[in-house]
Parts: structure tokens; C-alpha cells; sequence
């Protein structure tokens, strides 16, 4: 524990008052902002960088990509990002290695940079293939030892 560390826990226990609340989690926050010059970069990040919580910010314009660091909710972070006037989502993409069939139809975005594709759940079913069978013909059948109990 060093010297801020130290600082920050005493500071909790002077600062609390006995009053008991639940701190954030640490976390970081990918967005997905369409952004097209310097200036609509500027923007989100002073946006996004004036949030309580937030320790850092880092865009990738060229992927339209926006990473928040810190002590936030990533539905304010979205809430925030969208106050600009710019369209943004959570990231919606995953390197391509990490989804079992990324080349199917659900996961394959053209628009997604490259190596990651579109996340999607795992919901392929296999179709199990029915075939019909006609009762007469497994009625007397060798392999059921109940099937022939007229003769």
C-alpha cells in the first residue's frame, strides 16, 4: 500500500461520517462514437473526461473507438458519450479468434476493423435431422425383443 493508497483510506474513513455507501468498481468502458474530425474527437473527450470517476480517456478515431478508464457506470459513460450530438454504442466487436464461427452470418460485419467481428451469443442450434419412420417396420424388428409378440 503506498503513500495514495494510504491517503485514500484514510481520507474514506475520515470523509465517511459513518455514513456507509458502496464505491465503484474500476473499470473500463469501450464505446463505438462516430467521429469524422479533430474537433468531434475533442469533444467527446472533453465530454467524457469531465465525468467524476473518470481517470483516463483514450480514442482511436480510425476505429471510431473510445476507452474509458475509471470509477463509472458504463451506462452514464454511453449516457454521455450520446449528449454530444455523436451516435454512440457499446463496443460491439470481439477479436475474431475469440468467437467459435466468425465468418457466420451474425458475427461478419464488413464494418468492423480489422481482426475483430460483431459479438454475438452463442445461440447456433443444430438442427438435428428427423427422419420418418414407419411404425410397421420397427414393430417386428429383430432388435426389440418385444416387437413380436403377435406370433
Amino acid at each position: 500500500m503506498g503513500v495514495s493508497g494510504t491517503l485514500e483510506f484514510l481520507s474514506d474513513l475520515v470523509g465517511s461520517g459513518g455514513h456507509k455507501h458502496k464505491k465503484k468498481q474500476l473499470q473500463t468502458v469501450e464505446l463505438k462514437v462516430r467521429m469524422d474530425c479533430d474537433g468531434c474527437e475533442l469533444k467527446v473527450k472533453n465530454a467524457l473526461s469531465s465525468m467524476t470517476g473518470v481517470k483516463k480517456v483514450e480514442i482511436n478515431r480510425k476505429q471510431q473507438r473510445v476507452t474509458v478508464s475509471g470509477y463509472v457506470d458504463s451506462n452514464k459513460v454511453l449516457k454521455r458519450a450520446k449528449s454530444t450530438g455523436k451516435r454512440a454504442e457499446i463496443w460491439p466487436y470481439v477479436p475474431y479468434n475469440l468467437v467459435a464461427q466468425p465468418f457466420a452470418t451474425q458475427a461478419y460485419d464488413k464494418r468492423a476493423p480489422p481482426g475483430y467481428v460483431r459479438k454475438v451469443e452463442n445461440t447456433a442450434t443444430i438442427s438435428a435431422v428427423t427422419r420418418y419412420e414407419d411404425p410397421y417396420t420397427s414393430m417386428f424388428s429383430d432388435d426389440n425383443p418385444n416387437a413380436c409378440s403377435v406370433m
